[in-house]
């Protein structure tokens, strides 16, 4: 809902507030104000400009050169493009000088040798969006619809002068879908009257039903239809005033009598339609349910099929309007239209969401109808729109309303004792605050002995139980002034468990490696898991599947990875590095009968550089080791560092000599890995490295207390070897011997360097380690560090035919 201020303080005195204070008092007392648009985007210097004479340019056929009457001595020349500018003409010039949105400033020019003194402006070089513009606006320059004093400021004329509070409501709040509903909302909260519009209607003598008669045959959904026949009006323009309120609140401005249904609208929260009466095709209004198979062409120019589920307007036999939701295209009002007949009606909300969702029909009168009006302003509505096209459109409004009438405008009442709502709040506030607020909010009530019988007005269709009331009481006394205490029972303060803990810990070190989270659906297909397993039998299949591509429950992450890596590469996004925590989903049985088995899973991917110095030069890949990196970073905060173990091994989808399994306790847990180029292919992916690690498994896993050591005193003793082993031993296999032998003294073990090439046998590599040695207790001594050094080399020799590289 966009509210404008201006328009708001009709209804209300707010002059001693800013837009932003009001928004910030609508905000505090539950009414969400998302932002405060200002109207003006930076515009300055904008005039009122008579143009007194228009002729085209004598170098360009598409240019047209303007003598404008700026209020100054002398005539302004400018220079102007638009195909709809012409003599007689009120615009808005942008004088030398001006400023437009965006900070374009307006300069003296030359076009094509003639001199252009400013600039004369369309409605979107002003600020305002496309859509609220009128039609005969969206292309050229705005013509101002009456006459104007040549140099008035045109910024309060065209309300750019104005801030616009856009509300976020939640459903509950209908009552705020209007102005007048937004002015109760301040007036409760700053304790102030609301002034309600003040008009009336003068009626001729002859009566509306010698032109029309009502008859409803679907009284549940429409308990209310009043008709009202205004005769001899004028299709033309509305005043400036009103198409620029409705510009701000969004709404395009159509002609004099449309804008004003739209205007009460906004005003009253009332959905209004007015018909062609002429065009009507009798002298009827039947509302009923639609019959299945018929069809109207609605004022979008589209032919819709309907239902017996739609409400249909129908002039006795055939449909000329969808009830609530849009009129249709044989009585719409257009310029030849002379005669009026104007529909303010209530209507069931549920029947009205029903056609407007299955339709794709979502107006401001649906929205409306769907949350509810007030039933006790339904006839008011229509006769304030009456009043007001009576006054701009010239036009007669006939003797009476024509009206069905069956609707229940009896308003909720709602009992509750002051201790309940102390009990509820955790306050203790006494009757006269109650009191006070409910006068504030303009409820009826009656208090004896703590009871409070509350009548909600028709306008808060919201207000239903207690709860409803304590949340009244809640929001106006002040959320700020509700005290803070903890429960007066025995439960347990709340923590984090430690699933959630370490899951916190996980996504933490990820994005502090430089990886971003990604979230995907859990809905996937068989084919795109193909690429990573040949198994289905464990596959979850979806009974009724929205799409083809969302037919089965996930049992891998990596795919969505990928999905969300060729999205980025597709947008010239090379480097992207991504991770995911989400949930795999498995069964056992061939017909589902029990819920799957629900496994959370930690996935990778990265693909691109790693890292880049452009003043360097220095450019790094990411490779396996990266990958690998990564996981042991991510084990480590889970404190499974050290029982971990990568063994290399082949996996579907991934690359055979670059992918190695990830072991924890002996316990497969995942894998880590290259894609295989042909599975990236199908992706459009360079090389890409993945890792997905099964989380349940790993925070299963038994883990040691994390101990603390004091920083050692004394120094360490570093000693390097270079071990030749065959080509097939790992390197693991190599560090965990050394581990073995080294006994107590050993602190570190870091390989640094792998050759295989001249000076070395076919078949054999040279793994270069270094080996740190220390004793918290005491220096070593080279004779103690060289015992425990040669035990390492003689139980390499042994168990690995390891021997050092000369």
């Amino acid at each position: 809902m966009l509210v404008s201020y201006k328009w708001l303080k009709d209804y209300i005195e707010i002059d001693d507030l800013t837009p932003q204070e009001v928004a910030e008092k609508l905000t505090r007392s539950g009414v969400e104000v998302d932002i405060v648009h200002a109207m003006n985007q930076g515009v300055k210097n904008i005039v009122v400009g008579k143009v007194v004479d228009c002729e085209k340019h004598p170098e360009a056929d598409k240019l047209n050169l303007c003598q404008v009457d700026i209020g100054e001595e002398e005539l302004t020349q400018i220079v102007c493009g638009a195909a709809n500018v012409g003599k007689g003409q009120y615009v808005v010039v942008a004088k030398v000088g001006a400023r437009l949105p965006g900070g374009v400033k307006i300069k003296r020019a030359k076009l094509r040798g003639q001199t252009s003194e400013g600039m004369i402006c369309s409605l979107q070089e002003l600020g305002f969006e496309g859509k609220t513009v009128a039609k005969e606006y969206a292309e050229g320059i705005y013509n101002f619809p009456t006459e104007l004093p040549p140099g008035t400021d045109a910024i309060p004329l065209l309300n750019l002068d104005d801030h616009v509070l856009e509300l976020d409501l939640t459903p509950n709040r209908a009552d705020c879908l209007s102005l007048l509903g937004v002015a109760y909302e301040v007036g409760a909260i700053l304790g102030r009257d609301v002034k309600l519009p003040r008009f009336s209607v003068n009626e001729a003598s002859e009566k509306a039903d010698e032109y029309i008669s009502v008859n409803v045959d679907a009284k549940t959904d429409s308990p209310y239809y009043g008709a009202i026949v205004i005769k001899d009006v004028k299709i033309e323009p509305s005043p400036l005033w009103l198409q620029s309120r409705l510009m701000a609140a969004g709404i395009r401005p159509h002609n004099n009598v449309v804008d004003v249904t739209n205007y009460v609208l906004l005003e009253y929260g009332q959905p209004l339609h007015s018909f062609d009466y002429d065009r009507l095709g009798s002298k009827e209004v039947l509302v009923r349910r639609a019959v299945a198979g018929e069809k109207i062409t609605t004022l979008d120019d589209v032919e819709r099929t309907l239902t017996t589920d739609y409400l249909a307007i129908t002039n006795g036999s055939d449909p000329v309007a969808l009830a609530g939701v849009m009129g249709g295209a044989t009585s719409e009002v257009d310029n030849e239209t002379t005669n009026i007949l104007l529909e303010a009606a209530y209507f069931h909300g549920s029947t009205i969401r029903k056609a407007s969702r299955e339709l794709g029909l979502r107006s401001d009168a649906s929205a409306r109808f769907e949350k509810g009006v007030d039933p006790n302003r339904v006839r008011e509505a229509g006769l304030r729109a009456a009043a007001m096209i009576a006054e701009l459109a010239g036009g007669t409004v006939l003797s009476g309303v024509v009206e069905f009438d069956e609707l229940d405008a009896k308003p909720n009442v709602v009992e509750i004792s002051l201790e309940k709502i102390n009990a509820l709040l955790g306050t203790n506030i006494d009757a006269n605050t109650v009191e006070g607020i409910m006068d504030k909010l303009q409820f009826p009530y009656e208090e004896e002995n703590g009871v409070f019988t509350i009548t909600a007005p028709t306008r808060r269709q919201d207000i239903v139980i207690e709860a409803d009331v304590i949340e009244e009481v809640a929001r106006l006394y002040g959320y700020d002034n509700i005290p803070t205490t903890l429960p007066n029972t025995a439960t347990t303060p709340g923590g984090l468990t430690t699933i959630q803990v370490k899951k916190r810990k996980v996504r933490r070190f990820l994005e502090n490696a430089g990886l971003h989270e990604a979230v995907s659906y859990s809905l996937t297909t068989a084919e795109k898991e193909s690429f990573f397993t040949k198994e289905s039998s464990n596959r979850v299949n979806v009974a009724l599947p929205m799409s083809e591509e969302r037919s089965a429950l996930r049992t891998t992450l990596i795919p969505h990875l990928l999905d969300a890596l060729s999205h980025n590469k597709n947008r010239s996004m090379q480097e992207v590095r991504l991770y995911e925590v989400g949930s795999v989903f498995q069964t056992d049985e061939e017909t589902i009968t029990k819920q799957p088995t629900e496994t959370t899973f930690v996935s990778g991917a990265i693909m691109g550089l790693w890292h880049e110095h452009s003043w360097q030069g220095e450019k790094k890949p990411v490779d396996f080791f990266v990958a690998k990196g990564i996981v042991e970073g991510l084990l480590a905060q889970l404190n499974v560092l050290e029982k971990a173990e990568f063994v290399q091994t082949e996996v579907e989808g991934f690359h055979p000599g670059r992918t190695a399994k990830l072991k924890v306790s002996g316990t497969d847990v995942g894998v880590i890995g290259q894609v295989h180029p042909t599975v990236a292919k199908e992706w459009s992916l360079h090389e890409t490295y993945v890792f997905e690690l099964n989380f349940t498994k790993l925070v299963n896993i038994e883990t040691e207390e994390i101990r603390y050591n004091a920083i050692p005193r004394f120094p360490a003793i570093d000693r390097d070897i270079a071990l030749v082993v065959t080509e097939s031993t790992q390197a693991g296999e190599v560090e965990k011997v050394i581990v073995e032998f080294g006994g107590p003294l050993l602190k570190n073990v870091a390989l640094f360097d792998v050759y295989q090439g001249e000076h070395l046998d076919a078949g054999k590599k040279s793994l270069a380690f270094s080996l740190r040695y220390q004793d918290p207790e005491k220096t070593l001594t080279d004779e103690e560090v060289t015992k425990v050094h040669e035990n390492v080399l003689k139980g390499l020799e042994e168990k690995l035919g390891a021997t050092l590289r000369s």
